[in-house]
Order: structure tokens, then C-alpha cells, then sequence
């Protein structure tokens, strides 16, 4: 077994080495359908591209009082945790945030800090689409698809992504899909952040439902004394700041912090099932058995 660790983290090394970039390059224009395909999407590699939705009308318009007249008595879900910990492990549970149904308008007031709520980080993201099902009158401010990307993927299956920040800046850590044998997972009790009425939160477990696997590690502050494995991990950062988008391609890892008042918008595409995908769930499996073996 400590011979098949040996090659896995070979197989990874081998890969940085070969052709993964050292940081997230930078592309100052939309690229070519075919191209991208060619560059980034077939090499499953990262980038950052700039001037490729300047002509959104949310750049200019998505002020707080813009959104305040055009949807602020709009009654959407609210997500709300003790310390923007989201979706996240927390010491034996997976804990999901608390949900909550609130005026648009009251929560650009958290968020701008004109009132007080007692505790609580509050943001508005839903993976089925906020914007889309809860506020369409903004979709006239953005292109319902990005034309290159849809060219560049047609057929394709599962969970490509562009991520286009409209104000403030969001800071990604990325790990390629090669670095898996470095990554720690765990099976975990999911459970909800509840507020109670004295401000503090508590964790109540979801009964009956079945664990969640996920990564316990920290990637800003990292326990090596209890996943040593991830000292041979070689995360790229960068930030994307407004009016730059994100390629973040399938089976990448990835952990995203921002700034206050951060405005975004995501693009999903479906990937392909092909050999890539074949040999990622190969590279899981001896890595989930070799950790067992630990």
C-alpha cells in the first residue's frame, strides 16, 4: 500500500511538472471558441479573463440604489451563519446555513450596516440560481449565456464553470483534480445553523439523513499535524476582481472568500464524461483506499 501512495503522489507531481501553470494566467479578451476548447477546457487548466462582459449593464448599474428601486421589496432566501462558514465541516458535522425569507431591501441594510441583527453573517446564494428565480428583473442587466463558452461546449455534460464578478473581488484557492491523493475526506452528520433567540447560533442535526462526504481541511490555515498528506499539495491562488471572470474547470477543488459587499455571477456548463473524468474517479478510489489504510 505505501507503494501505491508512493505513485499516487508521483502521478501528482508529474503533473505540475508536465503542464499545470504555476499561477492562474490571464487572457485580456474573450478567446476564440475553438481555442478556448483547446487551450483551457481539453487541458482542464484555470484562467482569468478580462474585457469578456464589459458590455453587461450590471457593471454600471447594480448600485446599492439601483437594486433598492428595481427589486428591493422582493422576498427572497437568505442564507445566515455565525461566521460565513457555509456548506463547511465543523467539527463532526456538515453544517448548511440557516435559511431565511427576507425584503431584498432589508438585506442590503444588514449588509451596508445600517442595522444591527445581533450576530450572523447574512449573503444571498442559492446553487439553483438566485438570480433567475428569485429576482428576474434583473436578467436584462447580463446575457443569458456567454456565446463562446455555450459554442465551446455543445454536448458536453456536467459542471464547467465561469465565474463573473460584477463589483467588490473574490479570492479563490484552486486545486487541480491531480492533487486528490493530497486532500483529506471524511463522512460527516449534516446538520443546520439555527439562531436562537438570545443571538447565539446552535447545530441541529438533519435526522435521518444520510452522511456527507467532505473535505475537513482548512485550506487558510491548514492542520498538518492531522492531514500531513496536504504538505505535497501545491494550491494556485488568485483574485478576480469586477468585470474579470473565472474559468474554473470541472473536478477542480476550490475554496472562495470575498470582499464586503461582493456581487457575482455564474455561469454553469456541463463537462464531458470522458477519459479525463475516467481516470479522476480512478486517481479517488486508490486514494480512498490508501487512506483507509492509514
Amino acid at each position: 500500500m505505501e507503494d501505491v501512495k508512493k505513485r499516487l503522489a508521483e502521478f501528482s507531481l508529474e503533473a505540475h511538472d508536465l503542464y499545470l501553470n504555476q499561477s492562474v494566467p490571464y487572457l485580456e479578451e474573450p478567446p476564440d471558441p475553438l481555442q478556448f476548447y483547446r487551450d483551457w477546457i481539453g487541458p482542464n487548466k484555470p484562467c482569468i479573463i478580462r474585457n469578456a462582459f464589459s458590455h453587461w449593464p450590471a457593471l454600471s448599474r447594480w448600485s446599492p440604489e439601483y437594486l433598492r428601486e428595481k427589486v428591493g421589496s422582493k422576498v427572497i432566501s437568505v442564507a445566515v451563519t455565525p461566521n460565513g462558514y457555509a456548506d463547511a465541516v465543523s467539527g463532526d458535522r456538515f453544517v448548511m446555513p440557516e435559511e431565511r425569507r427576507m425584503s431584498f431591501s432589508a438585506v442590503l441594510d444588514i449588509i451596508e450596516g445600517k442595522v444591527e441583527v445581533g450576530g450572523g453573517v447574512f449573503y444571498v446564494q442559492k446553487q439553483c440560481s438566485n438570480l433567475t428565480e428569485e429576482l428576474p428583473e434583473l436578467t436584462d442587466d447580463v446575457e443569458p449565456h456567454v456565446s463562446w463558452m455555450s459554442d465551446a461546449l455543445v454536448h458536453k455534460d456536467h459542471y464547467e464553470n465561469l465565474y463573473c464578478v460584477i463589483s467588490g473581488e473574490k479570492n479563490f484557492i484552486l486545486l487541480p483534480p491531480t492533487d486528490r491523493p493530497f486532500i483529506p475526506y471524511g463522512e460527516y452528520q449534516p446538520a443546520l445553523y439555527h439562531q436562537r433567540d438570545d443571538g447565539e447560533f446552535e447545530v441541529v442535526d438533519q435526522s435521518g439523513s444520510e452522511k456527507v462526504p467532505w473535505i475537513p481541511l482548512d485550506p487558510l490555515d491548514p492542520d498538518l499535524e492531522r492531514y500531513p498528506q496536504y504538505r505535497r499539495a501545491r494550491p494556485l491562488r488568485c483574485s478576480v476582481k469586477a468585470g474579470e471572470m473565472l474559468y474554473l474547470p470541472s473536478l477542480w477543488f476550490h475554496h472562495v472568500q470575498q470582499s464586503h459587499g461582493c456581487i457575482a455571477v455564474n455561469f454553469w456548463y456541463d463537462m464531458e464524461y470522458d477519459i479525463k473524468y475516467n481516470y479522476f474517479q480512478l486517481l479517488e478510489t486508490l486514494s480512498d483506499i490508501t487512506d483507509r489504510s492509514t
